[in-house]
């Protein structure tokens, strides 16, 4: 998707920006105090979100294009807003695991080649305890919507997909709970999405067998 988001980069704001401020600004909402929190943004694209990111957070974007981060930074330089930016795929993302307390996932897993790649790498990246928010457009189950994939024949290889069933990306993605799944725009084919990994509670260890308590014989 590098080549087409490049020739993209020049035009890509007066297509999307307006009509997805909105939406944008409805998720990140959701984000709330994030002081001291370290953040990530898979699909960082122009720099879309950044003006309604809350303040006070050690923000971080990823993107697949230069010449989109290109315009990405000239946003956050206009509004003084300071993230470390890195070129990269949002299929293999280069963090470590467990590195984030939030990762949002903007209209990247309807673009990806491999969407259940992106959602398995955003968990893998995200610390126990943290979320997830995705703002994307899905097919629901079922749906046979033959317009909607008609035009994904077209846009997929040039855009975005239109055939992306947020359910089935779930099916393998045990470790994550859905909080929020609500209409974002165009009667619901967008959907806020929020995602948490919980923390999984330790056991306790079963007693071995030298340290399990012992009775003496009866004697004789």
């Amino acid at each position: 998707m590098r080549i087409p988001y490049t020739l993209w980069a020049p035009i890509y704001d007066r297509f999307v920006e307006k009509p997805t401020r909105h939406a944008r600004q409805r998720s990140l909402e959701r984000l709330g105090n994030v002081e001291g929190q370290s953040i990530l943004i898979v699909g960082l694209g122009t720099g879309l979100d950044l003006p309604h990111l809350p303040q006070g957070a050690d923000y971080h974007g990823l993107d697949l294009t230069p010449a989109m981060l290109k315009k990405a930074e000239e946003r956050a330089a206009a509004l003084n807003l300071s993230i470390d930016m890195r070129q990269g795929n949002a299929m293999d993302l280069p963090y470590e695991d467990e590195r984030f307390d939030v990762v949002i996932l903007h209209t990247i897993l309807a673009v990806v080649p491999k969407p259940h790649l992106a959602l398995a790498e955003a968990s893998r990246v995200l610390k126990p305890g943290g979320r997830i928010l995705v703002m994307d457009k899905f097919l629901k189950p079922g749906e046979s919507a033959p317009f909607r994939r008609l035009v994904g024949l077209v846009s997929g290889p040039l855009a975005s997909r239109t055939d992306v069933v947020f359910e089935s990306l779930m099916k393998k993605r045990q470790e994550l709970k859905i909080l929020e799944d609500s209409p974002a725009m165009m009667r619901g084919w967008f959907r806020h999405i929020t995602l948490e990994k919980p923390v999984t509670q330790a056991t306790s260890p079963e007693p071995s067998a030298e340290a399990a308590p012992t009775q003496d014989n009866p004697a004789s």
